[in-house]
């Protein structure tokens, strides 16, 4: 962790100073949030810091805030990029798909990747800058074997692989998901050479592809077979040295470790104000010890502490479709041995380079400003990033005062 101090000063004509976090509602002027610590994103910390927005762009970060700026004091709290989910599954109406995209920066997420199972008619709604919406991407149509219930495009030769390629294409997805998985034994799993045609027709197509696993082994042979991401880690053992050593002969391949539940009872108070009644209670009915879900969430841990340690290129993600999710997921990879900074880089910076966002991901200037103000420190504490002050997106103040619903 980089750590810089920045002395903040006092502009000397200033429209005024608005105390405590009531942000301006609209994206329209200059805004110096000032006081802050300041986490960019990338590795480094500001310290008593002033971001000022013009707009919807970050404008300067550090100095004294400009004359005739709005001033918001934001002394004793902590600034950080919004978080980018890498993997979810959005809902496939209209109507859910809009919500869960409003729900999303309630929770301090700015963008999300839905990965293979989307309604196509809802493609329309991809990377939008819709005032109080997170932006979508998305994965199309996934490529599955037969799998009766999968809205996938489901495979059984080469031919049908590139086709499924091929039509994805047509529709300009932002990336290629096939699942290589025979959910324990209960269907046929994608073929090394299937697999092989979808990764060698997407390059031609200039598509990544990125696969659900569950075993080392294939994880490997699609490796080898020149796969860009995971979307999830090897989950059926600890892994071997030939597995890491794959990892490392391919610097660019990137790692959602995708963690599940991991079978604790955890303390969820803090989404009661957030969430409806029974959705809540379901929750708590839900959260008591499981050893058996709690072994195999260890498997998945000690992959991730290993690729780690090892370099590996990773980013935060959360499957489903839980608008909170990547609070818990963060919790869960500290947890397994990353740093509160590496966690926050891997949900900010590297993330957004993962979904090709340029524009988002770190507090630079140039950037769209989104940011979570929180009034803890998560980098004492990851969990601090669910303490949410207020949440800015696009230069604007996210209402809080309920959930979208």
């Amino acid at each position: 962790m980089r750590r810089i101090n920045v002395v903040t000063l006092t502009a000397t004509v200033a429209l005024g100073v608005i105390a405590g976090t009531a942000l301006p509602a609209g994206a329209q002027g200059v805004t110096a949030y000032e006081g802050a610590r300041v986490i960019v994103g990338d590795g480094r910390v500001l310290d008593n810091a002033t971001v000022v927005v013009d707009g919807a762009k970050i404008t300067q970060v550090g100095g004294a805030a400009p004359a005739g700026a709005t001033r918001v004091n934001l002394a004793g709290k902590t600034i950080m990029p919004m978080i980018l989910d890498t993997h979810i599954h959005l809902s496939t109406t209209r109507e859910g798909a809009v919500r869960d995209l409003r729900q999303r920066p309630y929770w301090g997420i700015s963008a999300v990747m839905s990965m293979g199972t989307d309604n196509l008619d809802l493609l329309d709604l991809r990377n939008k800058d819709t005032p109080g919406m997170a932006r979508f991407f998305s994965a199309g149509k996934g490529i599955s074997r037969t799998e009766p219930g999968r809205p996938t495009a489901q495979i059984n030769s080469e031919a049908e692989a590139r086709k499924a390629v091929q039509d994805n294409a047509q529709l300009k997805v932002d990336i290629i998901k096939v699942w290589v998985d025979d959910r324990e034994g209960k269907v046929d799993k994608v073929l090394p050479n299937q697999y092989a045609a979808i990764i060698d027709e997407a390059h031609k197509n200039n598509i990544r592809v990125t696969a659900h696993i569950y075993n080392e082994f294939d994880g490997k042979g699609l490796i080898r077979a020149g796969l860009d991401a995971f979307a999830h880690s090897v989950r059926d053992k600890d892994i071997d040295d030939e597995m890491l050593a794959l990892y490392k002969s391919r610097p660019a391949l990137v790692v959602n470790p995708n963690l599940p539940d991991n079978g604790k009872k955890v303390d969820r108070t803090w989404l009661k104000a957030g969430l409806p009644a029974a959705e809540y209670a379901k929750l708590e009915e839900e959260n008591t010890d499981r050893p058996m879900v709690a072994a195999r969430h260890g498997i998945q841990a000690r992959n991730l502490a290993k690729i780690n340690a090892a370099g590996v290129k990773i980013v935060l993600g959360t499957d489903g479709n839980r608008a909170w999710g990547p609070h818990e997921e963060a919790a869960d990879m500290v947890a397994a041995g990353m740093t509160p900074m590496q966690v926050i880089v891997a949900a900010t910076k590297s993330a957004a380079e993962f979904l090709k966002v340029t524009d988002a991901g770190t507090l630079e200037v140039g950037k769209s400003a989104d940011f979570i103000v929180l009034d803890a420190n998560p980098l004492d504490n990851i969990t601090n990033t669910r303490k949410i002050a207020s949440v800015v997106l696009r230069g604007a103040a996210i209402d809080r005062a309920q959930l979208p619903r």
